[in-house]
């Protein structure tokens, strides 16, 4: 797979209950699809969705830049803290460990990444929202860099659909 030619897309969803964390990512260069993407995205807020460039700390942007898409409207203040505080420090931890594993390339400074992240608003537990949402992340990128799931593996997963919401 050619990243410089590709839009690579990944999903991960790690945990139980309301500290569960859903991400969805997407890799490509900045100056292709992926980039026109992000920069829309950024500049198009909506009312409870306020995509932003994800820092691992204030002044340090995530590498490659990172647009954080809340896929849940913010709607307390222990909501907030939780999307803008722990999930976005596992947005930077999980990039990092796709950096220390290998997964993405060493130079990122022609790509961006876009992850959207679920928060649930009854989250409460912030160390385990940063672990969920850090390994969700990594789990997506290895996903999306290793081209999706097998055609045999979501065959045999379409069959029988399930999810934390439903089938179980």
């Amino acid at each position: 797979m050619s990243v410089d030619n590709d839009v690579l897309i990944g999903e991960g969803f790690v945990g139980n209950g309301p500290n569960a964390a859903h991400v969805n990512t997407v890799f490509g260069l900045r100056s292709g699809p992926v980039g026109v993407a992000w920069a829309t995205a950024l500049a198009t807020p909506r009312q409870g969705h306020v995509p932003f460039v994800a820092v691992a700390k204030p002044n340090v942007p995530i590498v490659p830049f990172t647009l954080f898409v809340n896929k849940s409207e913010i709607i307390s203040d222990v909501h907030g803290r939780l999307t803008w505080g722990a999930a976005q420090a596992g947005v930077a931890a999980g990039v990092a460990v796709a950096h220390d594993d290998g997964t993405l390339p060493n130079q990122c400074g022609d790509y961006v990444l876009i992850v959207a992240v679920w928060v649930d608003p009854r989250a409460t537990d912030e160390e385990e929202v940063f672990a969920n949402n850090r390994d969700a992340v990594a789990s997506a990128l290895a996903m999306a860099f290793a081209g999706g799931p097998s055609l045999e593996d979501a065959l045999i997963a379409m069959v029988s659909p399930t999810n934390p919401y439903f089938g179980k």
